[in-house]
């Protein structure tokens, strides 16, 4: 997990967040994974899966499209990151660390194995009022 503090205007500042980052042009889903894994971790993916789609839709924020894998082979050791503190974080502690709350909704789905899936998550500032799971709202 990336524990977000060295960036002062950051949205998921203080927050406990996935690696990632924005596309390349012309990057595929997987080509954006191998690279933004190999900057912010220095670790190299050797086996990762594609598990769903999140849409991300706020009121202060432009909207955007994540693409969540799951990763369970690499090689390399792990070095600093220039956007937080990473740290090696038991599953089952993540949903007790200051996360958004949306997060919750796609790490259960994770960890309970769901297909490919696609999430969408509405904010208000940082309070999730809409999720819907495959089309059909949820309830929060």
């Amino acid at each position: 997990m990336l524990h977000r503090v060295k960036k002062e205007h950051d949205a998921n500042r203080d927050k406990w967040i996935g690696i990632g980052g924005k596309f390349l042009e012309g990057e595929s889903p997987e080509e954006c994974l191998l690279r933004e894994v190999r900057e912010e971790t220095g670790l190299a993916l050797t086996d990762w899966r594609y598990r769903g789609i999140v849409t991300f839709v706020s009121d202060r924020w432009e909207g955007e499209y994540m693409h969540l894998f799951t990763a369970h082979k690499w090689e390399g050791q792990l070095s600093g990151c220039d956007e937080g503190e990473l740290e090696w974080v038991d599953i089952d502690a993540v949903p007790s660390l200051p996360i958004w709350e949306g997060d919750k909704i796609f790490l259960r789905l994770m960890a309970e194995d769901a297909p490919f899936f696609s999430l969408k998550l509405r904010y208000e500032g940082e309070k999730l009022v809409y999720a819907a799971l495959n089309g059909k709202e949820l309830a929060l």
